[in-house]
């Protein structure tokens, strides 16, 4: 969760933990607001990661999002999330043009992934995919890619060799990199239908098999 004003952040709360959107996002949100000294309806509007991701996680973080525009009668913008993973990454200073390619694991044997430019253009669709030896073969002869997110590491084994090919184990999705690309929406009003808005998602969500007796 971040906080900002004017374009520049305010504050920030993280958690690196998996699995606990519900029991920390109104938590996270309650403290920097707390902490900022501004009332809720101070707020001129709220941004959220429309994904692709986590069904769950994307389910919570748009529901969260919804109740408090639908509160404050507020305007709704929507990031997307490979977007603001690229708004956040670094491209190399190389002879070579730089292409950044964010990565979300997709569980399985598949990634979340999509190529950005160094002004941030998509150069490539966002596209659910298997890495192969054969990915990103054009793209990597004739650009240095960085790759980050946490379904890098899906692809690093298979590429990692390649002149062209660098990997930022250490990077880390945040909130605040969704802050640039909120303010241009917001300058430019573009927002979302709060009632209609739906996560993107890329893949349908397939349940799990029940494991309480009784249910089939």
């Amino acid at each position: 969760m971040a906080l900002s004003e004017n374009g520049q952040l305010k504050l920030l709360r993280e958690s690196s933990e998996k699995n606990i959107h519900s029991s920390v996002i109104t938590v996270f949100i309650e403290e920097m607001m707390n902490e900022s000294g501004w009332p809720f309806p101070s707020l001129d509007a709220v941004a959220v990661s429309m994904g692709p991701g986590s069904y769950t996680g994307l389910r919570i973080g748009v529901s969260t999002a919804k109740g408090i525009c639908y509160a404050l009668d507020k305007p709704l913008i929507a990031i997307g999330t490979l977007h603001a993973m690229a708004a956040g990454m670094e491209s190399l200073p190389t002879g070579t043009p730089s292409l950044l390619c964010p990565m979300i694991d997709a569980k399985r044997m598949e990634v979340y992934s999509a190529l950005f430019d160094q002004g941030l253009h998509p150069v490539r669709e966002i596209r659910a995919e298997i890495i192969t030896e054969d990915s990103f073969r054009e793209e990597l002869r004739d650009h240095t890619i960085v790759f980050a997110g946490d379904g890098a590491s899906k692809c690093k084994p298979l590429l990692q060799n390649h002149p062209n090919a660098v990997f930022r184990d250490d990077f880390s999705p945040s909130a605040q990199f969704m802050i640039s690309l909120a303010e241009e929406k917001f300058r430019r009003r573009q927002f979302e239908n709060t009632a209609y808005f739906e996560p993107f998602y890329l893949k349908d969500f397939i349940p799990g098999v029940p494991k309480v007796k009784g249910l089939f």
